[in-house]
């Protein structure tokens, strides 16, 4: 059943790290990765893996960067359809395959309410607009979960709002999701499991009533209570 796990904690704490991990943009030292209940990496054997292989792996997981990391060069549309493209390419598909690419680009643009922007090039768009291309980019390649990392850190206060109204609707529409926040209402609200992490590790995890209403671990409580302040 999908599910949402949003990730707290402070800055420096390990989260954007286990995100990396999890993408294979950064190598774990030690532990597994399992997906739906399979082992997917053991880092013990992690000289056993080819490119390919770590490539095949990484295609599980979709992540949406905080600073949305668009090629300048290219529009959305051609932003959100370049990798389908690529790897459609190498494989000799069709032209009605490749067709069948760039409508679904078209499909996923509109769901993340930009059907209006298909042919516009990242500087012509706001940060909330290109954090939406960022994240029908990342669901192009149809991932079993999809990762946030502080997707509106970058934005300004009024952009916020309808980035976080582009996750609601993947919840809501039953997406796999990863979600590193600082966001805290919004982990409240959207989450159905929630972690804590301080100083590379977890140090409490559990419902976001346990974890955000009522934490047990001092250094959570801590937390919390600094962003209360804020």
């Amino acid at each position: 059943m999908p599910e949402c796990l949003a990730v707290i904690g402070s800055s420096g704490s390990g989260k954007t790290t286990l995100l990396r991990c999890l993408n294979f943009l950064e190598t774990p030292d030690e532990g597994t990765v399992c997906l739906n209940g399979q082992l997917l990496y053991d880092a013990a054997k992690q000289k056993e893996y080819s490119e390919n292989a770590i490539r095949s792996m990484r295609m599980n997981f979709g992540l949406v960067f905080q600073n949305f990391n668009l090629f300048r060069q290219y529009t959305a549309l051609q932003n959100v359809t370049l990798a389908p493209l690529l790897a459609a390419k190498a494989s000799k598909a069709s032209g009605e395959e490749l067709d069948a690419i760039r409508k679904k680009g078209i499909a996923l643009l509109k769901r993340v309410g930009l059907e209006n922007k298909l042919e516009s090039y990242p500087h012509q768009l706001s940060g909330g607009q290109q954090q939406r291309v960022a994240i029908a980019r990342a669901l192009a390649l149809e991932p079993a979960i999809l990762c946030f990392d502080e997707p509106t850190s970058a934005l300004d206060p009024e952009l916020t709002g309808e980035v976080l109204k582009v996750i609601r609707s993947l919840r809501a529409q039953d997406t796999t999701m990863i979600i590193v926040t600082h966001e805290i209402r919004f982990a409240r609200d959207i989450a159905d499991y929630v972690i804590f992490m301080d100083d590379g590790a977890i140090i409490e995890e559990g419902s976001p009533e346990q974890v955000i209403d009522a934490p047990s671990n001092p250094r959570t409580v801590r937390f919390l209570e600094r962003y209360a302040e804020m």
